[in-house]
């Protein structure tokens, strides 16, 4: 018996979803509610249909077909980090200090192009012995969408040194996961980060995949892959994530962005002319934000048996903050308490003491929450804005300890500093700043 699928949910337009969309908002602003401004310049739209698709030209290529959007079709090699393939082009070194994946693309397509003009083989011979390396890091859709328009592009440039055979235009492709966003101080997080990468790496059509440990066994590295391959099977379908409207789309729109940075810097004169150096630090710091779940955001108490230095890593200047207040907590025999001191509308002192639970976490203070004033090395008042004048009226008299506000309450600022407010933490506090002056205001060596 036919359940009438089709009856039950016919086909809308597009625009009868935005009508929808739009009554649901009940007057909020669509763009900024509901589009993503992605650091790479892309606007991603809350949902995607097959009209998004009817200009892509790859879309009836199978795997293994010219410009190999969808890859071989081969499953991919394990290899581990003593073992991998020389690479020509490694992208990698680019993720690693922050690249956007529009100026991973673009700069490996450049050095690419040094590599092939610098060639003393024809194209044909030179180009199929090529190997690009890039990372894969936690944006997961977008490592998939990166590895496929990877190969589109390349495609185009071999095809403009004028390559006879279409084979001679695939590209071969060694990922590995990426370091930049592990952590010393939630091991099991690394885990998770590197489950998923890898997995982006083979719906991408890697050829070979290497798991980094970090903070974890070589053994799970390996397991990892074991289970992808063993247990879900992923060496026995080719582009599994072909034909979806959204990865579609976003490999288009990847690639797009790509190409015209390559261009950019072709115009420049080459990667040695174009401020690529610049261009990765801008990058880094808009990423200094993210959420490292276990380390900036949900903070693991733990504390590792042994540090290493920050590098370029997203997490070391917050290993940096624990490492320092560990140091203390060693030295002095006592851990930082902090004070969170709760009154009046209980959503939004429950809210902020919540906030402040997390943020003075990630230097390994250690916060209670109370409605009773208490000893403690900071007091931070947690309520809504109205109420923090009075509140901090009637506390800060009673205390010779700092006293922090949390919220940013703007109209207020200047009466809570005339009570003895000493500060004020909220979401757009530079969290290492922050910390690290509080460190060094409450005793601690560096």
């Amino acid at each position: 018996m036919s359940l009438g699928l089709r009856e039950l949910f016919p086909p809308h337009s597009p625009r009868v979803w935005d009508e929808a969309i739009v009554k649901d908002l009940k007057g909020a602003d669509y763009e900024k509610r509901l589009v993503w401004r992605t650091a790479e310049g892309l606007a991603i739209r809350p949902y995607y249909t097959r009209d998004n698709l009817s200009s892509l030209p790859w879309l009836d290529a199978a795997p293994g077909q010219a410009p190999f959007v969808r890859g071989d079709g081969r499953p991919w090699e394990m290899v581990s980090p003593e073992h991998e393939p020389a690479a020509q082009v490694d992208a990698a070194v680019w993720h690693e200090q922050g690249a956007t994946t529009v100026q991973e693309l673009a700069f490996a397509l450049a050095r690419g192009v040094e590599v092939l003009a610098g060639a003393a083989e024809p194209v044909d011979l030179a180009a199929p012995k090529m190997v690009f390396r890039f990372a894969a890091g936690s944006n997961f859709f977008f490592e998939i969408a990166k590895l496929r328009a990877a190969r589109l592009l390349w495609a185009q440039v071999v095809k403009a040194f004028g390559a006879a055979e279409e084979e001679s235009s695939y590209l071969h492709i060694h990922v590995r996961t990426s370091l930049l966003n592990k952590t010393l101080l939630d091991p099991y997080n690394n885990v998770l980060r590197a489950t998923a990468e890898a997995l982006a790496a083979v719906l991408g059509g890697c050829d070979w995949l290497t798991v980094m440990p970090f903070a974890f066994e070589q053994r799970l590295a390996e397991t990892i892959q074991y289970i992808l391959r063993e247990e879900c099977h992923f060496d026995r379908v080719a582009d599994a994530g072909g034909g979806s409207y959204y990865l579609e789309s976003l490999t288009a729109s990847l690639a797009g962005e790509a190409w015209k940075l390559f261009q950019q810097v072709e115009a420049a004169g080459g990667l040695s002319a174009y401020p690529v150096a610049e261009a990765l630090r801008a990058s880094y710091a808009s990423q200094r934000r993210r959420v490292l779940v276990g380390t900036n955001q949900y903070p693991a108490p733990a504390i590792p048996n042994a540090w290493a230095e920050a590098g370029e890593r997203l997490a070391g200047p917050i290993e940096a903050l624990r490492q320092r207040t560990a140091k203390h907590v060693e030295r002095t025999g006592r851990e930082i308490r902090v004070l969170l001191l709760e009154s009046g509308d209980l959503k939004m002192r429950r809210a902020r003491s919540g906030f402040c639970t997390g943020f003075f976490g990630c230097a390994g203070f250690r916060t209670s929450a109370s409605t009773e004033l208490a000893e403690a090395d900071l007091i931070v008042l947690c309520s809504s804005d109205a109420e923090y004048t009075e509140f901090a009226a009637r506390i800060c008299p009673k205390t010779k300890t700092p006293v922090l506000v949390a919220g940013n309450p703007r109209e207020h600022i200047a009466s809570l500093e005339a009570a003895g407010v000493s500060g004020f933490v909220h979401l757009g506090s530079d969290v290492v700043s922050v910390l690290s002056d509080w460190q060094m205001r409450l005793g601690m060596e560096k």
